[in-house]
């Protein structure tokens, strides 16, 4: 559906423009309490606020775990979807997260991806078909306090590939 509604208005808008938009009216997300604040042109950088208020407080006031796990979950694999375009899979595959200190104030994450990581990705899955590849993410106060790190591991293949192996997997069941 998503996808659907992205590719009609992607006719009067540009991708970072309905990037930000999109995210930020979707339920699913809405419901994780981050707000994307910043989106580049070439979508490879995705800045994320998660507002500390009383919709993510804990019974100790601070942040609640899986509001930050959440507002970060979808962001790496959805954006690096609309920039490898379809002929790619992409899927989250895990995420190891560290708690580092409570959060009780406004918290801060960016995702990037630099243009010789995705030719790095691209030559790596034409020449193994599939990668798992791990990005670290930090969730800060905007400066220099850590609370939370992240490694998230993405699913990466071809299109092709992936159907091929899917129906062969299932022959063999």
């Amino acid at each position: 559906m998503y996808d659907t509604i992205f590719s009609f208005l992607n006719r009067f808008y540009k991708k970072s423009t309905l990037f930000k938009a999109m995210f930020n009216i979707s339920p699913m997300y809405r419901r994780s309490c981050g707000r994307i604040i910043f989106v580049s042109e070439d979508i490879h950088v995705v800045k994320v606020k998660i507002p500390l208020s009383y919709k993510n407080k804990n019974y100790v006031g601070s942040m609640f775990g899986g509001s930050l796990f959440s507002a970060t979950d979808p962001i790496y694999m959805i954006q690096l979807m609309q920039i490898l375009g379809k002929d790619y899979v992409v899927w989250d595959k895990s995420t190891e997260i560290r708690f580092k200190r409570p959060v009780y104030s406004n918290a801060f994450v960016t995702f990037e991806f630099s243009s010789e990581e995705i030719v790095e990705i691209i030559e790596k899955v034409n020449n193994e078909k599939e990668i798992d590849w791990v990005k670290n993410l930090k969730i800060t106060n905007g400066e220099e306090t850590i609370f939370t790190e992240l490694n998230k591991t993405i699913y990466i293949s071809t299109k092709k590939y992936y159907k091929e192996k899917r129906a062969s997997k299932n022959k063999s069941n």
